[in-house]
């Protein structure tokens, strides 16, 4: 149980867009653990933006990542240390519309984020505080696996950008109508309103107002009003920390990290100081990674120079608004 372990920290991709972190992935996590007044501390990871890892929760020598048993949420339901759906995860309609919020919801936010956009708010959640040309790199990367895992192709591009779209105001409608005017889904918060609620908050503001989906979400007050309103009191409601964000490794084995609870989604600066024999090692690593990540990049462009193939796919490519 919970409260066997000492207080879980969440480490997530760092806070914009008035967001306490603003990638798809972790803001339900985050929200999760809120709905559930459980303490725990937020850490950033700002070197491993392509990391299948995060997010990950740890207490002590215990871990959760976001790879592992369907994510951080089933692996803290499955493990026993937490779970808000014990009284509805046999209900057939609780299920089913979890499942089109973990499906066409979910597909219809990365095609938008990565390819149905210019890439600005990938870019300023995952990207920004890398290198340029690392950045770019790690972009191309992430649109192709983005293709890929929503089965697009040249020639169904426009096919499957109309069906995506469809499912997804098909998936707000259904929400719309089950909501009502009720505060929650099923009459009690469960891990459906922290994923939905994510999914929301985060087309709500990390979307431009040209975004197709935003404008579909905002078709449906009562689900607008229900995002505002938990928001309120769940997102906005933490009081601010005094520590900075913390540059963790997913690689290494549990971290010891000094923090407090409910932080706010901007961590408040701290004063310059003297960098700290750790500070000087996590410095060190850093540069090491970039180096490694740029040594890929010009392998990477030295194997596609050889081949006019390569090159007009990656023409053809540029055309679609990568992002990643």
């Amino acid at each position: 149980m919970a409260e066997e372990l000492s207080q879980l920290t969440l480490v997530a991709r760092k806070a914009c867009f008035g967001l306490p972190t603003a990638c798809p992935s972790c803001l339900p996590v985050y929200i999760y653990l809120k709905f559930a007044q459980l303490p725990f501390s937020l850490e950033f990871n700002l070197i491993h933006p392509d990391s299948d890892q995060i997010p990950y929760v740890e207490s002590g020598t215990y871990v959760a990542y976001n790879n592992e048993k369907g994510g951080v949420i089933e692996s803290l339901k499955e493990d026993g240390i937490l779970d808000m759906d014990s009284e509805v995860h046999s209900v057939p309609e609780w299920i089913s519309t979890k499942a089109v919020v973990n499906s066409w919801l979910a597909d219809a936010l990365m095609y938008e984020l990565w390819v149905g956009s210019d890439g600005s708010s990938a870019h300023k959640i995952y990207y920004s505080d890398l290198p340029w040309p690392i950045g770019k790199f790690l972009y191309f990367k992430q649109v192709r696996m983005a293709k890929q895992l929503l089965g697009i192709t040249k020639e169904n591009a426009d096919r499957r950008e109309e069906e995506i779209y469809r499912r997804a105001t098909i998936a707000y409608g259904a929400l719309s109508t089950r909501l009502g005017d009720q505060a929650y889904f099923f009459d009690r918060p469960t891990s459906l309103d922290a994923v939905f609620l994510g999914h929301a908050l985060f087309t709500l503001q990390a979307f431009p107002e040209t975004s197709v989906l935003r404008g579909k979400l905002l078709e449906h007050s009562n689900l607008v009003q229900y995002a505002d309103k938990l928001k309120l009191e769940f997102v906005e409601g933490g009081s601010p920390s005094s520590t900075p964000p913390f540059h963790a490794d997913p690689s290494s084995s549990f971290p010891r990290r000094a923090g407090t609870s409910n932080w706010s989604s901007k961590p408040k600066s701290k004063p310059k100081k003297e960098k700290t024999e750790e500070e000087k090692k996590f410095k060190r690593r850093a540069k090491y990674f970039l180096v490694t990540q740029l040594v890929a990049v010009l392998v990477f462009l030295s194997l596609l120079g050889g081949s006019d193939d390569a090159e007009v796919e990656l023409e053809d490519d540029d055309d679609l608004n990568y992002n990643e």
